[in-house]
């Protein structure tokens, strides 16, 4: 069930409830290349390719579109697109394991729990909850929640979610983007954020310390652990490289 704690002094509240890749466009001349070529030069160098997304996620919601998911890589150039290839193809997978637990296999675009939806609003923040109370439950691939992460987002990718956030649950490029924010520079309640966690060889288990580990780490929900690092051992063999060490947390 998708879930979203991105504030180990908050994580305690969040009573249920975290992308892909970035690859900066490659340009020829000084002249700015067309839409068109630039999504296609991204796409190119994905290291997850559309048949491969395909793989993993079958029974996929139509929102979650591949193209959808490449147009939000230029965000974080770095995401993907760090280290030797074999480090590559494993953050691909890791955040994409990590998406697929958030989301049921990226069925679900928001939170399923209805009646968390008020708890995400914290009213100590100066900026408050103009969308109102209820609005900032999780959202996108990673269960974008909290009124303080989608100001921190949307400041971040230069959208106003903090008035929109539903803009998350709309765009699928928006909602991509949001994913990557959280992975490549938030920390949650682990040590770094889980880019950091893949490319200097923390393991995948890090990862699932910074999207969920308050609740799901040292012993919280085994069985919670043990299906995101099934998914990422599976998504790892898709893409023809190996998990590495240090996949539990």
């Amino acid at each position: 069930m998708p879930r979203k704690r991105l504030m180990a002094s908050l994580a305690s509240l969040a009573l249920a409830g975290a992308l892909t890749v970035a690859v900066p466009t490659v340009v020829a001349s000084a002249a700015a290349p067309s839409p068109e070529t630039s999504s296609t030069t991204v796409e190119q160098s994905f290291v997850v390719s559309e048949a491969q997304f395909n793989q993993m996620f079958p029974n996929r919601n139509p929102f979650y579109t591949y193209s959808g998911l490449t147009a939000a890589l230029g965000s974080y150039p770095g995401f993907t697109n760090t280290g030797d290839e074999t480090t590559r193809r494993r953050e691909a997978a890791a955040f994409l394991a990590n998406v697929n637990h958030e989301t049921g296999g990226l069925v679900h675009i928001v939170e399923q729990n209805e009646a968390n939806y008020p708890h995400y609003c914290d009213w100590s923040q100066p900026f408050g909850c103009p969308a109102g109370q209820a609005a900032y439950y999780g959202k996108g691939p990673i269960q974008l929640s909290w009124n303080y992460n989608y100001k921190a987002a949307g400041d971040a990718l230069g959208l106003d979610l903090l008035n929109n956030p539903w803009l998350v649950q709309n765009d699928p490029a928006v909602a991509w983007q949001t994913g990557l924010w959280f992975w490549n520079t938030q920390s949650g309640a682990g040590h770094r954020p889980a880019h950091e966690s893949i490319v200097n060889g923390h393991g995948f288990g890090e990862t699932i310390r910074s999207i969920n580990g308050s609740i799901e780490c040292n012993g919280g929900n085994p069985a919670q652990v043990e299906a995101r690092v099934s998914a990422y051992r599976n998504f790892t063999a898709i893409l023809g490289t190996t998990p590495g060490e240090a996949l539990y947390c």
